[in-house]
C-alpha cells in the first residue's frame, strides 16, 4: 500500500510517499480502506518535535529518540471496511466507519489502517462524505469535552476564543445546540464562516479587545490555546468558568464520539473544510497547516 512515511524528525521535507506492507487484521481488528484522513496541528508537533520543554521527555519516550517511533502519522480517518477478524462482531466487510486513531499509533496518513473493533470507531455519518467524516473525530469531541468542563446552560451567555481552527468552529456549533448564546473571536478574514455557524456575534480579534467593552460571559472557551487569562478573567460573571483547551483532559471516549455523531445526523453541526490534498501532497499540506493560518480543517484525499 502507499503511505507516507517520516523517516526522520524535521520539516515537511522528512515525509516521503512510499510503498509500504498492507496490514492484515487480527482477531478482534477489522481492516479499513482509508478515503480520507486529516492533517493536524498535532501532525505537525509530531513532525517536528517542537512541544514545550517541560513536554520534551514525554514526548520523546511515546515518538521517538532517534528517529519517529511510529512513522506513519495521521489522527483520524473515514473509509470502508474491507476485511475483519474471526472475533469481530460489531462490524461487516462494506460498513463505512470514521474514527480517531489517536491511541492506535497514528498510521491514517495511508491506503488502510487496522483498527480493534472496541477502539473509536463508529458508522460513518450518513449525511457526510468521507472528506467530511474526516474532518470529526479529533476536533468534534474535543470541542464537547472543553464544553462540557465549562457546564454550559441553556440561555447562557458564552464566548469561544480560536473560533475558526478545528475545535473552534466546533465548539460555536455545539454551543449553540445546547441553547447558550454564543460570542465568537476570530480573524478578519474569517468572520463570515463563523457567523455561518450559527454565532450570535463575531468579534475580530485584529480590531477588538474582547474584554475591552464591558460585556460578562457565564464561561470563556479557549479553543487554541491561546486566549490571555487576565482578559478572560475580566470579562467573566463572578465565579464563572474559563476552560482552556492547553489543559483540557485528552483522554477520548466513545460516547464523545457517539454524541458528535448524532449532532451531525441531527443536522446541528457540520465539518468545516478549507483544503483538500492528494496523498502525494501530504507535505505541501504540512506546510499550510503550519502557517497557522487554517481554517476548520485541512482534509487529504486518499482512496
Amino acid at each position: 500500500m502507499k503511505a507516507i512515511v517520516a523517516s526522520k524528525f524535521g520539516g515537511p521535507e522528512v515525509l516521503q510517499l512510499k510503498e509500504v506492507e498492507t496490514p492484515a487484521p487480527k482477531a478482534n481488528e477489522i481492516l479499513v480502506k482509508v478515503h480520507a484522513t486529516t492533517i493536524s496541528a498535532g501532525d505537525i508537533r509530531m513532525r517536528s518535535l517542537d512541544v514545550p520543554p517541560a513536554f520534551w521527555l514525554p514526548a520523546r519516550i511515546t515518538l521517538g529518540f532517534t528517529k519517529p517511533k511510529h512513522p506513519i502519522y495521521g489522527m483520524e480517518l473515514s473509509g470502508e471496511v474491507v476485511a475483519v477478524g474471526k472475533s469481530v462482531t460489531r462490524f461487516t466487510v462494506g460498513d463505512t466507519v470514521f474514527a480517531s486513531t489517536l491511541a492506535q499509533n497514528f498510521g491514517a496518513h495511508a491506503e488502510y489502517k487496522c483498527l480493534p473493533e472496541d477502539s473509536l470507531i463508529l458508522a460513518k455519518p450518513r449525511n457526510m462524505t468521507h472528506e467530511e467524516a474526516a474532518a470529526v473525530p479529533i476536533g468534534g469531541p474535543t470541542a464537547l469535552r472543553l464544553l462540557r468542563k465549562g457546564k454550559i446552560q441553556r440561555g447562557q451567555k458564552v464566548l469561544v476564543y480560536g473560533a475558526s481552527g478545528s475545535v473552534g468552529t466546533y465548539a460555536v456549533q455545539i454551543a449553540k445546540s445546547f441553547g447558550a448564546d454564543v460570542t465568537a473571536v476570530c480573524s478578519t478574514e474569517n468572520l463570515d464562516m463563523v457567523k455561518s455557524l450559527g454565532a450570535d456575534r463575531v468579534i475580530d480579534y485584529t480590531r477588538e479587545d474582547f474584554s475591552a467593552g464591558g460585556a460578562q460571559y457565564d464561561a470563556i472557551f479557549d479553543a487554541v490555546g491561546k486566549c490571555p487569562k487576565d482578559k478572560a478573567e475580566k470579562a467573566l460573571v463572578p465565579g464563572s468558568l474559563f476552560v482552556t483547551v492547553a489543559k483540557l483532559n485528552t483522554k477520548q471516549s466513545l460516547e464523545e464520539l457517539t454524541t458528535i455523531h448524532d449532532l451531525i445526523e441531527a443536522g446541528k453541526i457540520r465539518a468545516v473544510i478549507d483544503r483538500c490534498y492528494p496523498l502525494e501532497q501530504v507535505p505541501e499540506a504540512h506546510r499550510y497547516v503550519g502557517t497557522g493560518r487554517k481554517a476548520g480543517n485541512v482534509v487529504i484525499q486518499v482512496a
